[in-house]
């Protein structure tokens, strides 16, 4: 058997299915750390954390807890992401190895989610309800919907320029908008607990989601711009005008959420320092996309600096073969 290899992008069930020769290393040096980074929720024990979250204020718990309803259902959402709208249309099976460890990381941040809830006395059924019921959540949730919908239709040819472009906008959505920008602004605020001594195993568990993240992201930003790089039909400036205004309608609806997650604000901690928080991380991934940044603010977290510093830049329309290949434990995101 040979290899019938044009490209990243494909549905046949029957192609991809020859490891050797490695066409895109990039990813499978994405899986090999990924396997070497696996760990488990029970590692890290929660029980101590009990008696910080005892005396922390009514606000704070607030916090915390619209944080784990947010991310508890949208750990699953990024599943469904990948299965119905990555996995399908690619045909390396350098990738598809990523994306079957990608997808157990995701399980495995559910599950770490749910040790949060089994382990502190939050009400289950409240935060469950939450990414429905608060607006601002369900917004967003709609916004990611609406694109891995798209992928699922039975119309969809990713032979067509059309199709490629809403491979591509799945992308977006759910790797540069949802992990890349909503989930680190989350990231932060989780971890600022630990920066006043609060929570601090926790704030352990954070980090280990963060190195599976820092991954994931890398991986969603090499495909995009391989997929660019290998579609002349995509590098148009109204294409790249589409993903930059879909990236920067995100900034809106994450604003929304985080004054519904701080209506008082908390010590240190108030929306408008998360917010510029996130408007400096979309400046980060508009960079990582060869755009220019769009609100050239500085970062409000410099203690974070080390999960969110950028990438090697690369043009969104001049991508080559070699300049957005990434190594993560190089860049220490």
């Amino acid at each position: 058997m040979t290899s019938t290899r044009t490209g990243i992008l494909g549905a046949g069930i029957s192609d991809g299915l020859l490891l050797k020769p490695v066409t895109y290393p990039w990813a499978m040096d994405l899986y090999n750390q990924a396997v070497a980074n696996t760990w488990f929720p029970n590692e890290i024990q929660l029980g101590e954390d009990l008696a910080d979250f005892a005396r922390m204020t009514d606000d704070e718990k607030h916090a915390l807890v619209h944080l784990v309803s947010y991310f508890n259902p949208n750990e699953l959402l990024v599943n469904k992401a990948l299965a119905f709208g990555v996995y399908p249309y690619i045909n390396a099976p350098e990738g598809h190895l990523y994306l079957a460890k990608q997808m157990w990381e995701e399980a495995n941040h559910t599950m770490a989610f749910e040790y949060i809830l089994e382990t502190f006395p939050i009400d289950r059924e409240a935060a469950y309800s939450n990414h429905v019921t608060v607006p601002s959540m369900a917004a967003k949730e709609a916004f990611e919907t609406r694109f891995i919908q798209r992928m699922t239709s039975e119309t969809l040819d990713i032979t067509t320029t059309e199709g490629k472009k809403d491979f591509v906008r799945n992308l977006i959505a759910y790797n540069i908008v949802l992990e890349g920008i909503w989930f680190y602004s989350g990231f932060m605020v989780a971890l600022s607990f630990r920066q006043r001594n609060l929570l601090r195993n926790f704030g352990s568990l954070m980090d280990w989601i963060i190195r599976d993240e820092s991954l994931h992201l890398q991986f969603g930003i090499n495909l995009i711009l391989t997929v660019l790089a290998e579609n002349e039909d995509l590098q148009t400036a109204e294409f790249a005008d589409e993903v930059r205004a879909m990236i920067l309608q995100a900034v809106e609806m994450e604003e929304a959420y985080n004054r519904d997650m701080f209506p008082r604000g908390i010590l240190g901690l108030n929306a408008d320092y998360v917010n510029q928080y996130v408007k400096y991380l979309t400046d980060r991934r508009l960079e990582e996309l060869g755009f220019e940044p769009e609100f050239g603010v500085s970062n409000p977290a410099k203690w974070m600096a080390t999960a969110n510093d950028t990438l090697q830049l690369v043009n969104f329309f001049e991508a080559t073969n070699t300049s957005y290949e990434v190594n993560a434990q190089a860049t220490g995101r």
